[in-house]
Parts: structure tokens; sequence; C-alpha cells
């Protein structure tokens, strides 16, 4: 009996201490770039240059942040320890764009219940991309992170001395290429009807990249079918079950 017990507890362990490790090489790694690239690099000469490549990269870590708070959500970062998960989760949904954990929280698990149908928030009628992005747009970002945004990005320039231009390209643009590279990949390409039936209640499908395909896309994310019948599996575990 003891064995039992002890061998799931060790995995448990196991998987928090790899889920920790990786939210924290994400958000540190995030935070050294968004400093730097937001208040140090020179937007001339070879500084240019590199711009786009800080952008891309800021804008990769942006959607792990995202996909960490997801984990989050469904208690997978630390298993067995929701405080834990839940002021991870708040971290990262902050850095990330000011959005809050516990107002998104709700919404995710109405989405796994109700997922493709009206009482999916993440839900659209339109098949097409950009009126569902709209759509799903207006659903997580409103009013409050707006303001919050304001708020934090005046502070940044009016009190702290950030170029404006700086602010927007390596904060603003990331968020917003970020937000695309989410809905593209975690919600429009798994969730959008085609001429093929879903396999499930689910309604979700998967892609067919391979791992650092998958990674570079959306942290294994689009392996989304897996991700919807295996909701307790962190995003770096979905490979190991899209192979079962």
């Amino acid at each position: 009996m003891t064995a039992r017990v002890a061998a799931p507890a060790r995995a448990t362990g196991r998987q928090a201490a790899v889920g920790l490790a990786l939210a924290s090489a994400i958000a540190g790694t995030w935070l050294a770039l968004h400093i730097y690239s937001v208040f140090f690099h020179p937007l001339n000469g070879a500084g240019l240059a590199v711009a786009p490549l800080l952008v891309l990269a800021i804008t990769w870590l942006n959607v792990g942040m995202f996909i960490v708070a997801h984990d989050c959500m469904h208690g997978s970062l630390a298993p067995g320890r929701p405080g834990l998960n839940r002021n991870v989760g708040r971290v990262m949904l902050a850095l990330y764009a000011g959005f809050s954990f516990d107002r998104l929280l709700p919404k995710h698990h109405d989405h796994h219940k109700h997922a493709g149908t009206d009482g999916d928030p993440d839900y659209s009628h339109s098949n097409r991309f950009w009126p569902w992005y709209l759509a799903f747009f207006r659903e997580y970002f409103g009013w409050r992170e707006f303001g919050v945004l304001a708020v934090l990005l005046w502070s940044y320039v009016l009190i702290l001395g950030a170029s404006p231009v700086s602010a927007l390209l390596f904060w603003g643009v990331p968020a917003i290429l970020s937000s695309l590279q989410l809905f593209y990949f975690g919600t429009y390409l798994p969730h959008r009807r085609d001429e093929f039936d879903f396999a499930d209640r689910h309604r979700a499908r998967s892609n067919e990249y391979g791992y650092i395909a998958s990674l570079l896309s959306c942290y294994h994310f689009g392996y989304h079918h897996e991700h919807h019948r295996h909701p307790h599996l962190p995003w770096w575990k979905l490979p190991s079950a899209r192979t079962r």
C-alpha cells in the first residue's frame, strides 16, 4: 500500500518541479528581454536590424506565459497545490497583458464543458479567421485590461523614461502577435468546422506537427484533442499523449 501511494506522490512532485522550472525559465527570460528591449535596446544601426528578432522572441515567450497560466487553470502546473497554481497563474497573466486569472478561470472551464457550442465563450458562429478572432479578442480584452495596460504604458514612459516607440514595439506588438498566435494554433485550427466531423464531444482536433514545430507554434497546445482528453497533463507532456 505504501509503495502505491508513494509512486504517485513522486510523480506529481516531479511534475511540479519540472513545471515550475520551465515556468521560471519562460518568465525570467521574458522579463530580462522585456526590460532590455523597452529600456536599453537602441533602435538604430545594428540594433534596428536585431529588433525583429527581439519582437519574435518576446512574442513566443508571451505565448509561453499564457500557456503556463492555462496549465495553472487545470491545476497541472503543481498537482495538488491549488494555491500555488492560482498564484503562479495570476503572475503569468498579469505579466502577459494585465489579465485577471480569476476572471478567465471560469470561462476556460466553460470552454471545456461546452466546447464548440453556444455555451463555449471561445466559440463563434463565424468560421472565418478574422471575425472569429475579433469576437475572441472582445471576449477576453475589455475596458479593465485596456485601463491596466494604459496605466502601465504611461508609467513606463512618464515615470521610468521609456521611449514610447520602444514600449509599443517591444511590448504592444508582441502582445498582439502572441494573441494571434494563441488564437490561430490554440482555438481556430483545433475548433474550426470543416467537412470532417469532430471525433467526439470535445469538438477538437490536433495538428500533425513534429516536436520542434509544435513547440515553436504554441508550446504543443496544437495537440489540442489530447489536451481536451487529458486536461490534467501540462503542456510539456502533451507530446507523450500524442504518441499513445
